[in-house]
């Protein structure tokens, strides 16, 4: 009995998921039984230490801290979800605060959703203020992987007015993106209709598209006006080629209108040239992770089985907000985003 006791405290110190083999030592008392128990415990021991085990590539390291990026945020305390903002502004005065928005943190609530910027501007509205300010309202939406300038409104009088200045297409947005090709022309303007479809597919769901007004004609050639989708939104997006090296380029994109997903779907099916990182809308008729270049590949050092865990490579660089006398605001890009401009040999503008 000694012997198999011994077992049963060896197995209760290595944790309740061994359970079943406690109860069968207990259950007969023999050697045999605390052998497998010991050799069930090491086994277990061993499974935890693999998936602590740290990669030693850094690119396969880089890519694990960005993958359980979201997951943490979505674990943290509210008030540490606030701190994090806090830190994050890069301007305040009587009307507004501005932040750097980083990745992974979504804007709104939803299903599976803990943490969202919505649910702590009452507590991020007091850190910046005191404990009797007034929530922080917000004024526009940026997609839970963009990162860069946000802007919030410290009244919901000044978020109305702020609102109206994005609905009339008064505020200046620039954004930066890596996408995979080179875009033709290199600077342009996309003025293509969008609208949300439901793709048929073994895993049916709904994404942006294309709604254009014209058409080839198969036989001559000739652009042929179409009727026009009621439900489409007009869509118009400027850009610009900044770089272009390793099968990529970065852009400049002034997105006119405000639609879901715009500069996605216009990259993607307007350019061909879809965002480093945009999974989503890589594909149209599958939900798979994105096919990259053997160039690509090789600069990032990256297989492309690991490709699925890149992040979307887009970001909100610049805001002009014509508050009174125009605002301007600028952020840098993410680390991860400047990584990996620096791997694919993609030069920053001087200016």
């Amino acid at each position: 009995m000694a012997a198999g006791g011994g077992a049963v405290r060896r197995c209760w110190r290595s944790g309740v998921g061994l359970a079943r083999a406690v109860r069968g030592v207990c259950g007969s008392g023999r050697a045999t039984a605390a052998l497998r128990a010991e050799e069930l415990a090491e086994r277990l021991r061993k499974s935890e230490e693999q998936q602590r085990e740290i990669p030693k590539d850094p690119t396969q390291r880089w890519l694990r801290e960005l993958a359980t990026l979201s997951q943490q945020v979505q674990q943290v305390h509210p008030n540490v979800l606030a701190k994090i903002l806090k830190q994050r502004t890069v301007y305040q005065n009587e009307e507004i605060v501005v932040i750097d928005k980083p990745y992974g943190l979504p804007v709104h609530g939803g299903p599976g959703i803990k943490n969202c910027i919505a649910d702590v501007l009452p507590i991020l509205a007091k850190m910046l203020e005191n404990m009797k300010a007034e929530p922080l309202h917000l004024c526009h939406r940026l997609d839970k992987e963009t990162t860069g300038v946000m802007v919030l409104a410290r009244s919901k009088e000044a978020a109305e007015k702020i609102r109206l200045l994005f609905k009339t297409r008064q505020v200046e947005k620039i954004y930066w993106a890596v996408v995979l090709g080179d875009p033709d022309p290199v600077e342009g303007v996309v003025e293509i209709p969008i609208i949300e479809k439901e793709v048929q597919s073994h895993q049916s769901h709904y994404k942006m598209t294309l709604a254009p007004n014209y058409r080839l004609c198969p036989e001559d050639g000739k652009v042929l006006k179409i009727r026009k989708n009621r439900n489409a939104e007009r869509a118009v997006t400027r850009y610009r080629r900044l770089a272009s090296a390793s099968a990529c380029s970065l852009l400049e994109l002034q997105p006119i209108t405000g639609v879901k997903h715009q500069i996605r779907v216009h990259l993607a099916y307007g350019l061909g040239c879809p965002i480093l990182g945009d999974h989503k809308y890589s594909h149209w008729s599958k939900l798979a992770p994105q096919k990259l270049p053997e160039l690509t590949l090789r600069r990032l050092k990256l297989e492309q089985s690991k490709a699925r865990h890149l992040p979307l490579h887009l970001h909100a660089h610049r805001l002009c907000l014509p508050l009174g006398q125009p605002l301007d605001f600028v952020c840098k890009p993410p680390l991860f985003f400047q990584k990996t401009l620096r791997k694919l040999e993609l030069d920053i503008p001087k200016d």
